[in-house]
Parts: C-alpha cells; sequence; structure tokens
C-alpha cells in the first residue's frame, strides 16, 4: 500500500488484561445487551480438526462513520470471537457521537483505534487499515448490524486450510433469500455479472462487504479508490494476480437509509466505472 491517509491519530494499546472482559468494563450500557447474546459468538468456532493444525492470527478490520447506535455491539461481538486475533478501527471523522464511544476503548487490548481528520471513504478508510494490520488472514467488517459477525470463522476457515487466498461471503448462495429489495438484488447482480465478465471468477456477490484476505495478497496492492468503488477495484486487481477465489454463504439483515445505510445511486455508477477501468488494466 503505497497511497496513505493524512493527519491521523492513532491508538495504542498494551498487552495486558483480556480483550473482551476490557470492553465490557469500557463500553457504557453496553454489559447487559452483550451478556445476553454472548454465548453464541463464543461458539462460533472453526472446525476441530482446523484449529488443532493450524492457528494463523486473523486480523478484523472496521471501518467506520456515523454509527453510534451499532458499534460498541459491533466490537463486542467481534472480541467475544474465540479466534486469535486482532481488531482494528478506523473512524472517517465520525460527527454523531461515535468518536466519543471508541474513545472508552483506547488502552483496550489487542484494538487499534485510527481516525481520519476528515471523511474520506470507505476505501479510503480500509487502505488506512490495511497499513496497520499484523494478522495472517484479514476480514473487513462493516460497524452497522447487517453483517453477523459469527460467520468470520466460516470465511477464514478456507484459507487456514489453503483452499483459498481470497473468501467472500455471498448473501446469494444457500436456501435463503437475504435482500426482499429487488432493486438491491438486481443492481448487484448487474455489477457482480459485469465484473465476473471482464475477470473470469464466477461470483455470485461481489459486492459483498464480508471479504477475507490471507496478508500476503494485499502486500503488493495499492488501493486507489475512496469510496466504495473500491470493491470492484480490489477484485478486478486480485483476480488479474491469478490468486483463488473461494465464496462461502453467509446471512444478511439489511437496513434501510432511514435507518443509516449509505450507499447511493452515485456509487452504482461509480461501481460501473470502477468495473470497466480496473477490468482492463491496474
Amino acid at each position: 500500500m503505497t497511497k496513505t491517509s493524512s493527519n491521523i491519530l492513532q491508538t495504542e494499546a498494551p498487552a495486558d488484561d483480556t480483550m473482551f472482559e476490557c470492553l465490557l468494563q469500557r463500553v457504557s450500557g453496553i454489559q447487559e445487551i452483550v451478556e445476553a447474546e454472548l454465548a453464541s459468538y463464543q461458539s462460533a468456532k472453526l472446525d476441530e480438526d482446523l484449529s488443532e493444525r493450524v492457528r494463523l492470527k486473523t486480523s478484523i478490520l472496521i471501518p467506520v462513520f456515523n454509527e453510534r447506535s451499532t458499534i460498541a455491539r459491533v466490537i463486542c461481538r467481534v472480541a467475544a470471537l474465540p479466534l486469535e486475533k486482532e481488531i482494528v478501527i478506523i473512524d472517517d471523522c465520525s460527527t454523531d457521537g461515535t468518536i466519543e464511544i471508541l474513545n472508552q476503548l483506547q488502552g483496550v487490548p489487542g484494538i487499534n483505534i485510527v481516525f481520519h481528520s476528515e471523511n474520506q471513504g470507505k476505501g479510503a478508510a480500509l487502505r488506512t487499515g490495511f497499513e496497520q494490520v499484523q494478522g495472517d488472514i484479514i476480514v473487513i467488517q462493516d460497524a452497522d448490524l447487517e453483517y453477523d459477525p459469527r460467520e468470520i470463522p466460516k470465511l477464514v476457515a478456507p484459507i487456514m486450510r489453503g483452499e483459498a487466498a481470497i473468501v467472500y461471503g455471498s448473501r446469494f448462495i444457500g436456501d435463503e433469500q437475504q435482500d426482499d429489495s429487488w432493486m438491491h438484488r438486481f443492481g448487484n447482480g448487474l455489477l457482480t455479472q459485469a465484473s465476473n465478465f471482464f475477470s473470469g471468477l464466477q461470483l455470485t456477490d461481489m459486492e459483498t462487504c464480508y471479504k477475507a484476505f490471507h496478508s500476503e495478497v494485499l502486500k503488493c496492492l495499492d488501493v486507489d479508490q475512496d469510496r466504495f468503488g473500491f470493491e470492484p477495484e480490489l477484485t478486478a486487481k486480485l483476480a488479474r494476480r491469478g490468486y483463488r477465489f473461494m465464496e462461502v454463504p453467509i446471512s444478511y439483515q439489511p437496513r434501510t437509509y432511514a435507518e443509516g445505510k449509505k450507499i447511493g445511486i452515485r456509487d452504482l455508477f461509480k461501481a460501473i466505472y470502477c468495473i470497466g477501468r480496473y477490468g482492463l488494466t491496474d
């Protein structure tokens, strides 16, 4: 990664105490909510045979912008996962109180927080995060509640087995319909098929948030796009380099624009441009 984000403040976390216990002490009003659902996240383990054979550290990267109502729950859910992990959070200059919540987490072991001094977009936040991670596997986790962190062990398992270098969580394979909006399904299908045309892949959900990578595949990759155009950009660049992709089915709980959904029509047109632009050359 050579394109960097300017004017950031990074918090360093000490190595003592446990991540989850420290979170419960720091985050006001979250303990009762999290304890009610804690068992299901602590039981989201890797396959037993895999966990005995492979120990790779997972970096869970959380870009966030104005997610005050959900960010604490997402972080606590991720922290409860029984994985060897670090959590890297990039706040993209939130203005709704998210920063005040994140400030409560300064010093929590295993959590690295970076603050952008101006809003730049999700792609820019991820670019900053890619420069911070130290794990063997990198997973992108949105800061809302649309994607369930209990799916993360399912995403990283094929990489730990050596079956793939990149794993996408697909909302469109499996038995259940994950999004009732025909417009979202149509738009995603259009973008995915266009991406497949250029990349030669056979993905069903190029626009998914849930993407997992072996860290080696990102070391020589520059991310140019600052907003949601990074999705087709990453897919095109990694496909051109010949890395093996895999998809696994995931659950999905879509939210409305009134609830804070941020991707819009201009991002659709930008994605179309990026599919053609990066489908032909870096």
